[in-house]
């Protein structure tokens, strides 16, 4: 077992954010599409082959690093409709460019955003910390009537949470503002794939509140970034430019607390 390289899962409740961090130094926690069922795979706004596809990247993911790394590093890996996000800490520049190649050459990942910091592993105590704010971050989003909580992945690490999934511009931006408000979040990082009123309807997705998305003003128009075919670029993001700013590597949109 290694307890310094595990994945992240996204938590549907703050007592099962208790839970696993009280495990989290025992064994590597795994919630995937066989885990959670059919009812999850009909309710995810992936298609049930990405959603196998996610599920086997992360387990390679973490394999193959396992393999190349070993206990020198901390890293999860996340992956949401096949782009990838790695988080957690390695002590070399070198080992973190290192870890973002070995996922790459992981079969069907399109796009890599690598949020790895250079540092030591982090202790315990902040990684069951990350694991209560995320299970916090996901409560509130059920409590929200206009949300839809299985249309994102929440990813902790140190403070910074991190979000993904396939949501309108509305959808990202109010969980981004939920998500600032949760005690002890030091940022908010943007990695969704923000789909259009037209995408939405297309890929039959009718957002919390019951009523398909009504096309897109002209005056406020939906800016979706294209996926990259290439392994090592980030993936699809959405943010509005008067909220943040992309930083200089590309894909992560950060929302500082304020």
């Amino acid at each position: 077992m290694n307890p310094k390289l595990y994945r992240s899962v996204p938590l549907y409740s703050v007592a099962a954010a208790l839970l696993s961090g009280a495990l989290a130094g025992c064994a590597p926690l795994i919630v995937g599409t066989a885990a959670v069922g059919t009812a999850m795979m009909v309710t995810d706004r992936r298609t049930s082959g990405a959603q196998i596809d996610d599920e086997t990247i992360e387990l390679r993911a973490a394999s193959r690093l396992s393999e190349a790394l070993g206990d020198r590093v901390h890293i999860n890996v996340s992956s949401y409709n096949r782009q990838v996000l790695m988080t957690g800490e390695a002590p070399t520049d070198a080992m973190k460019q290192q870890a973002e190649q070995v996922v790459s050459r992981v079969d069907n990942v399109r796009g890599i955003v690598n949020e790895l910091a250079v540092m030591a592993p982090t202790s315990l105590t902040q990684r069951s910390n990350d694991t209560l704010i995320t299970g916090k971050v996901r409560a509130s989003f059920v409590d929200a009537s206009d949300l839809q909580t299985s249309a994102f992945r929440v990813v902790t690490e140190r403070g910074n949470v991190y979000l993904m999934g396939r949501v309108s511009a509305r959808e990202a931006d109010r969980a981004t503002s939920i998500a600032r408000q949760i005690p002890g979040v030091q940022r908010v990082v943007r990695i969704f794939e923000v789909l259009s009123p037209e995408e939405l309807r297309a890929a039959g997705i009718v957002p919390a509140g019951g009523k398909a998305p009504a096309p897109a003003s002209p005056a406020a128009p939906v800016t979706v970034a294209p996926v990259s075919a290439t392994p090592s670029t980030a993936p699809v993001t959405g943010s509005t430019a008067s909220e943040s700013q992309p930083p200089a590597s590309g894909g992560a949109v950060t929302s500082p607390v304020r």
